[in-house]
């Protein structure tokens, strides 16, 4: 659950969002800047977060009263390497801040903190994560909460789709794409799990409605709704007027989350009433439509 230290929106002085490259935090500063709030962003080319002097140069860079949105991970986590440049790059960024002394911060965290749950999850589930990215997550949630928890925010976002996503994920990203070029969509089973799936602009559009009311606290990214990766593969094929055979797999383990992962986004309206989640179906049509105009733009 949040808790808003303003009680209206308020201006930050200036938001830092390191990660800045990233499809998140790119997001972060598109939507910042669109509201003409100041924005620094900051890539892995203006401070490396694995390199020695990352410490010094990050402080150099962050003023004092600075707001921070932190988004830069090595991501998925999936080995005992990754985990510790993860855990190289938050000790970096928490020396930096707690040498300049920010306003407010704001971490880019992940829903696979969380263990399996049958019932929608809620910010009060006890965090269990199951794999390697999402222990990762947990233990950089840990070492900021323990420095910078008056003034802490974490988001934790289900799925995310964009039309700039850059992974190509297995879901809405993948399919679209597959379907635009008329390719098959392979399905992992018969693609019968269902998850939740965020759009990009939602998550960027919480991160500043956090920022400009200084809220602390964690909050959940998610829509409340679950579709099955098989719908989603279907919608993307008709939304696409595509050719694309849509087709299933054997399975080589069991489905991830048991094949279900819902979540409660009760805590997001209470935090911000007049904010709606955009749909699946509608983000879809959205990304597609962006996708379009960017071809034509060639």
């Amino acid at each position: 659950m949040l808790t808003h230290r303003f009680p209206g929106p308020t201006r930050p002085k200036r938001v830092v969002v390191i990660g800045a490259a990233g499809f998140v935090g790119g997001a972060v500063v598109r939507r910042l800047a669109a509201t003409n709030v100041e924005v620094l962003p900051l890539g892995r080319r203006d401070v490396d977060l694995l390199a020695p002097d990352a410490v010094t140069s990050l402080a150099h860079t962050i003023r004092a009263g600075d707001s921070v949105v932190f988004a830069s991970a090595r991501a998925p986590c999936r080995d005992i390497d990754m985990m510790v440049e993860n855990m190289t790059m938050v000790r970096a960024v928490i020396a930096a801040l707690v040498e300049v002394g920010p306003a407010h911060v704001v971490n880019i965290s992940s829903d696979a903190v969380y263990g399996d749950e049958p019932v929608p999850i809620t910010e009060t589930n006890p965090a269990a994560p199951t794999t390697m990215h999402g222990a990762m997550h947990l233990a950089r949630e840990i070492a900021l909460a323990g420095i910078f928890g008056d003034r802490l925010a974490i988001v934790r976002p289900t799925l995310i789709y964009g039309a700039q996503d850059p992974h190509n994920g297995y879901g809405p990203n993948r399919f679209r794409r597959l379907a635009a070029r008329g390719e098959e969509i392979v399905l992992f089973g018969e693609g019968e799990e269902q998850r939740d799936h965020v759009l990009i602009d939602d998550v960027a559009e919480l991160v500043a409605q956090i920022l400009t009311r200084g809220s602390t606290g964690v909050l959940n990214i998610a829509t409340g709704e679950v579709y099955s990766f098989r719908s989603i593969a279907e919608s993307a094929v008709a939304k696409a007027g595509s050719s694309s055979i849509i087709r299933g797999t054997a399975r080589s383990g069991p489905m991830p989350h048991k094949g279900y992962r819902p979540f409660d986004p009760s805590a997001t309206r209470a935090a911000f009433p007049d904010f709606q989640y955009v749909s699946l179906p509608a983000g879809m049509s959205r990304v597609a439509a962006e996708t379009a105009k960017e071809d034509q733009r060639g």
